[in-house]
């Protein structure tokens, strides 16, 4: 291993790491801002949506739909395992 390969490593860890610290400070500042500004509603929570972001309310969630499908191509909402 090089000395350039060692720093460049080093240099994207440390980007990771800030890029995540800063995330954590974002969503720091949302829940502060929220709490002085109730009248805007609380702060949203990352995951608190479901994964396809189709779906502002749960009546029309797809995450649903496949849950409750007679699909015969799933098993209880997850696709059929093959190997």
């Amino acid at each position: 291993m090089t000395a350039a390969m060692l720093v460049d490593f080093l240099i994207a860890s440390v980007l990771i790491l800030l890029l995540l610290a800063g995330w954590v400070g974002v969503q720091h500042w949302a829940r502060r801002f929220a709490e002085r500004h109730p009248e805007f509603g609380p702060a949203r929570e990352e995951g608190g949506g479901c994964l396809f972001c189709l779906c502002r309310d749960r009546e029309h969630c797809i995450k649903d739909f496949f849950r409750k499908s007679k699909n015969p191509h799933t098993q209880g909402g997850k696709p059929y395992e093959t190997h």
